[in-house]
């Protein structure tokens, strides 16, 4: 994985020959006072792994970012660099894996060696009361993540997009959604109005609290 992205940053896309390209392992962003977490699968090869910043650059950012600003979780709608000024209220982004993998296919072993680093960003957020997984991977990673630090039996709960997931007294819920790939957006499995609703059920008057359906 570290190859393949370095090599990514060598060999540029012919619209982005002029960046620099980031080219390393890509941080989660957003508020470090959040009480929304979002975990994506992975940077993308020419997104965050061209940008530096997770969800900057592609289409899928592009989607995500405008819907968090319709909710009033970020302070603008575009995501196009990491110096574009763009702020999260309440919220922070990261990624399963902190690398662009192959085919946006990390292994079992690349997925295993970032586990720690997504342990330590939930964490870091000592108000979080609900996480947003991005499509089935990153559901995965974080049921398997929540079960380490809580010393849960195996899981298991199935991925579907709109579900939330109760583990019990004390342990952020968890809400599932399609991921915003442009696969999922152009074909119509995911819309904006689809998403807007996943994240109003985690919104009560404005704020981050866990709604039960």
């Amino acid at each position: 994985m570290v190859e393949y992205r370095e090599e990514v940053a060598r060999n540029k896309r012919k619209e982005f020959l002029d960046w620099q390209y980031w080219g390393r392992p890509v941080p989660g962003f957003g508020d470090p006072d959040a009480s929304l977490l979002i975990v994506g699968l992975a940077p993308a090869a020419h997104g965050g792994n061209r940008t530096g910043r997770v969800f900057t650059g592609d289409r899928s950012g592009d989607f995500l970012y405008k819907a968090l600003y319709k909710m009033g979780l970020a302070n603008q709608p575009t995501s196009q660099n990491s110096e574009d000024g763009l702020k999260l209220n309440g919220a922070y982004v990261t990624a399963a894996v902190k690398c662009a993998p192959p085919d946006n296919k990390p292994s079992v072993d690349e997925t295993s060696n970032c586990s720690e680093y997504l342990a330590s960003e939930m964490e870091s957020l000592r108000d979080l009361k609900a996480i947003l997984c991005l499509g089935q991977f990153a559901f995965n990673a974080v049921i398997r993540t929540i079960r380490n630090k809580y010393n849960l039996p195996q899981s298991s709960a199935k991925f579907r997009h709109g579900k939330v997931l109760g583990l019990g007294d004390g342990i952020p819920p968890i809400i599932c959604s399609y991921h915003p790939s442009p696969r999922n957006t152009q074909t119509g499995k995911l819309n904006e109005r689809m998403f807007l609703s996943v994240l109003r059920k985690t919104l009560r008057d404005g704020k981050i609290a866990w709604n039960k359906p």
